[in-house]
């Protein structure tokens, strides 16, 4: 199974265009079609990043996605820190990875991350799709 980790912000456009890219990867993660890690700190930021009031979600709507995160997902705990990225907080996110091993790491602002990190392939939405999509012809032929 695909190992992922999540960018908060393919968590917004999920909720923000339920017919997205970013939702397809995220149902793909919540039906349990892949495995998504994640870390207290990435929960945290989800959090707080969902209820920012220039998105409109509902608190309700929130929290119940947020429950849904936690009890199909794996919760990793980084053994270090890591300063790589640009922006303090997308650190947190090759931290999980690395703890995870993760596979792939989905954000769509693939500039502040290395391409990838250790074992992990930084890709948007669209290539962890076309890459999903790749291995299931392979694996029908």
């Amino acid at each position: 199974m695909i190992g992922v980790v999540i960018d908060t912000n393919v968590m917004v456009s999920a909720n923000l265009k339920p017919e997205g890219l970013e939702a397809k990867v995220v149902r793909w993660a919540m039906n349990r079609q892949a495995q998504l890690y994640v870390s207290p700190a990435i929960l945290e930021e989800y959090q707080r990043v969902l209820s920012y009031p220039e998105f409109k979600f509902v608190p309700e709507e929130i929290a119940d996605f947020l429950s849904l995160v936690r009890r199909v997902a794996v919760l990793v705990r980084s053994t270090r820190r890591l300063n790589e990225c640009r922006h303090e907080s997308d650190n947190r996110f090759l931290e999980c990875a690395e703890a995870a091993r993760a596979h792939y790491l989905v954000t769509d602002n693939s500039a502040h991350f290395p391409r990838r990190w250790k074992n992990t392939q930084v890709v948007n939405s669209r290539q962890l799709i076309e890459v999903v999509v790749a291995r299931r012809l392979r694996s029908d032929l």
